[in-house]
């Protein structure tokens, strides 16, 4: 039984203060220890992992160097290689996680409630990781099935004959109970290396509740990351934890995206890096994630001391490798010594066999529905933005989305593009069909959360509300229109003032007129930060959101990319 199981958040808590004194070398010999130099450790970090525990395909299985070129990337058994040829160069390492590690997977994974990929993080030994968003898609509940063990309350246990649960903790500095305010996860979890204690503070972002089902996490609440990271870093120094790394699940967007692995072309004002400047100078090092980029930067701390701020590559292309050197005297790491590096996880490795076979159970299992024919495609549907912000999949899916809740009176639907996961590729997958030959298993991977289409009556002056909510300070989300809906906006405009010219099937938008509109589960809800679909009336059920893409790629053969001209952008 995971010690997991046994343990209430507090206990612990306790049990890592403990650790200290208790674990590795007699406290004498610590003592003894002290003065004699310094301690090398190597973290290893992964995050977006999101289940693929096989090779993506397409974009999302590869690496955009600085010079353009690409590289093929990722795979769970390339994944194990490279941390265990990581780990020989050093005589210290850990390894963490930053989040999104199980969530939006793939069907090898998915299927199986990513009980495939728990057993793969199990196996290569991971140490700890951050909650992300993801891994509240199915709710709290399943969140800790996930991590203490057991089948799962419906579907039972289809992977294996029993799931033990994760041999890591899954960390959530940031999340209490709504009603006690007491943590809901584990906040922090300590290493120790050489008798140095090493304190890992982990968390997902405080939207969390904007990205996921509300239903699933109304016990809980998403606190300020900043100041949750500096209340554990000062926990952690009072009992002499003075090594201490932040694994945050908030990550910035780039400038630049062939820039390379460690390039540092953040873009300004983003969320990680305000993260990464203002918590605490206790904390030597920030791991982030949530944002699929790579980026590798030296920040100042508050104090304007530098350490690391890095992620790799989602879908686990990249691992964040991060060398400390920790002064045996103080305890603490120094600072000037580290260095960080995102290393690009190449197929041309051995893969990993325990792992690679690991996989092939899961292929062999999935295969009958994965490799199943749904419909043809003449080229390429990728998920890559327009300049407009929409994408030609996005697009293609809105319009199934239509299609599907005709019936219910729609005259237009809108996707988030949050829900778009992978490109649909001519070639297939290595499982699939290829040759224009769309498979279940593929089109799972580009929409694998399993929403339910809900079409909505909202009026003219709501549906203006929606479009202008997809520009903030903080973000631009443009929804994925389907046909028939065309509209403008200006990027200088003022907030709330950007969109312009909306038409709906050549019909000039209405404020006072009312229209059904389809959207999923997600977005009714709020998600993403679209509340003004949370006024919508007279909600009618329309099936799931992965049904309504597979009947219609069924319905239209060789079905080829559509064009990107429903939204404009001016200057």
């Amino acid at each position: 039984m995971s010690s997991f199981r046994r343990l209430s958040v507090l206990a612990i808590t306790a049990a890592a203060a403990t650790l200290i004194s208790t674990t590795g070398p007699a406290q004498a010999d610590v003592q003894s220890l002290r003065g004699r130099g310094t301690v090398d450790v190597r973290l290893i970090g992964i995050n977006d992992l999101h289940g693929n525990i096989e090779p993506p395909s397409g974009s999302s299985g590869r690496v955009v160097l600085a010079d353009g070129t690409t590289v093929d990337a990722g795979g769970a058994a390339f994944n194990a290689t490279h941390i265990k040829n990581l780990q020989n160069e050093v005589k210290n390492s850990v390894i963490v996680g930053q989040g999104d590690l199980i969530g939006a997977s793939p069907i090898v994974s998915a299927l199986f409630h990513d009980e495939p990929t728990i057993e793969v993080l199990n196996k290569v030994g991971m140490d700890a990781t951050a909650a992300g968003n993801h891994e509240f898609d199915e709710g709290y509940q399943e969140l800790l099935r996930m991590q203490r063990g057991g089948c799962h309350p419906t579907d039972g246990c289809q992977f294996r004959d029993t799931y033990p649960g994760a041999k890591f903790p899954i960390l959530g500095a940031n999340v209490t109970k709504a009603k006690t305010g007491l943590p809901a996860l584990p906040p922090f979890w300590v290493e120790i290396r050489d008798g140095m204690p090493i304190g890992f503070i982990g968390m997902p972002l405080k939207d969390v509740p904007i990205l996921v089902d509300p239903n699933g996490i109304k016990e809980l609440q998403f606190g300020d990351e900043v100041k949750a990271a500096n209340k554990y870093a000062n926990f952690l120094d009072a009992i002499g934890v003075k090594s201490i790394v932040l694994l945050v699940h908030q990550g910035d967007q780039v400038t630049a995206p062939t820039g390379g692995p460690n390039a540092c072309n953040v873009a300004p004002n983003n969320p990680g890096s305000t993260i990464a400047t203002q918590v605490s100078p206790k904390i030597d090092a920030v791991f982030s994630g949530h944002s699929h980029q790579h980026y590798n930067c030296v920040v100042k701390d508050p104090a304007g001391n530098p350490r690391p701020f890095i992620e790799g590559l989602a879908f686990g292309r990249e691992l964040s490798v991060v060398d400390l050197k920790i002064d045996r005297r103080t305890r603490d790491v120094i600072r000037g010594e580290t260095k960080a590096d995102n290393k690009i996880v190449t197929r041309t490795v051995t893969p990993d066999p325990e792992i690679q076979a690991l996989a092939d159970v899961a292929k062999t299992k999935v295969r009958p529905i994965a490799n199943r024919p749904v419909g043809t495609i003449s080229a390429d549907i990728p998920r890559a933005a327009a300049p407009s912000g929409e994408s030609p999949l996005g697009n293609l899916i809105a319009d199934s989305q239509l299609a599907a809740t005709t019936g219910n009176g729609a005259v237009l639907a809108l996707m988030n593009p949050g829900g778009v996961r992978a490109d649909l590729t001519f070639a297939g997958s290595t499982e699939g069909e290829g040759n224009g030959v769309a498979t279940y298993g593929e089109v799972f991977t580009v929409q694998p959360f399993g929403n339910i289409l809900q079409t909505v009556t909202l009026t003219g002056a709501n549906i203006k509300s929606v479009l202008e909510q997809q520009f903030t300070a903080a973000r631009t989300f443009v929804l994925q229109p389907s046909a028939g809906l065309k509209y403008s906006y200006s990027a200088s405009a003022p907030f709330g003032s950007k969109v312009s010219g909306v038409t709906i099937n050549g019909t000039p938008l209405d404020p006072n007129a009312s229209y059904r509109v389809t959207i999923n589960s997600f977005l009714q809800g709020g998600g993403d930060g679209f509340s003004e679909f949370t006024k919508g009336t007279a909600i009618t059920g329309g099936g799931i959101d992965l049904d309504a893409f597979t009947a219609y790629l069924a319905a239209h053969p060789n079905q080829a990319p559509p064009a990107t001209d429903r939204i404009t952008k001016l200057p």
